[in-house]
């Protein structure tokens, strides 16, 4: 092994080099990862923070994730070009394009993965014009709340409501949500009159 690579010249052992080091840390990453180890964070940190807002991650192009397949295409296909008998040159150039290609390859999926993450927050104003079921009676004019089943973002839910109806609402009562209290409360409107 060792005289095979002795007889490299320096730009080949450059590449052996990239190629091996970049591969073990590479896949190192990839086992982290699919065993849920988070390896973007090497200093040993832990950051807890609590982010309002329904963004997902973004596009990252420059990570340290990616910076290893870069450096793992790169000196593969560096080699590959290299036995090819290409010029040193044209080596450089395909073994960039390459490499440039799988970061980009690697954020894009990074980037939709991230978007299949739900956040599973209820959010009221999607319970708009829901149609849904009297689970506790609920007062005429407002005098007392009481539940209704509807389902919101594809999950039935028990939720506190109030009517503008002249009559109390009792189960089984057929109601849409109109619209939505300061305070989280739906108002509904009877559907079975």
């Amino acid at each position: 092994m060792e005289e095979w690579f002795a007889a490299l010249a320096l730009f080949e052992k450059i590449y052996w080099g990239i190629a091996l080091i970049s591969s073990v840390i590479f896949v190192i990453l990839l086992v982290m990862t699919l065993l849920g180890g988070d390896a973007e964070d090497f200093d040993g940190g832990d950051v807890d923070a609590d982010i309002d807002g329904d963004t997902g991650i973004e596009f990252q192009f420059l990570s340290f994730k990616n910076l290893m397949g870069f450096f793992t295409i790169f000196g593969w296909s560096g080699i590959a070009c290299l036995d090819s008998g290409l010029s040193t040159g044209l080596t450089v150039l395909i073994s960039t394009i390459c490499g440039l290609l799988m970061m980009f390859v690697m954020a894009a999926l990074f980037y939709y993965l991230g978007k299949l993450q739900s956040s599973g927050t209820l959010r009221l104003k999607n319970a708009l014009n829901e149609v849904g079921e009297v689970y506790l009676t609920i007062g005429a004019n407002r005098a007392s709340i009481g539940k209704v089943s509807v389902t919101v973002q594809g999950t039935l839910r028990e939720l506190e409501a109030l009517t503008d109806e002249d009559k109390d609402l009792v189960l089984g009562n057929v109601v849409r949500v109109k619209s939505i209290t300061d305070n989280g409360i739906l108002i509904v409107e009877l559907l079975n009159k």
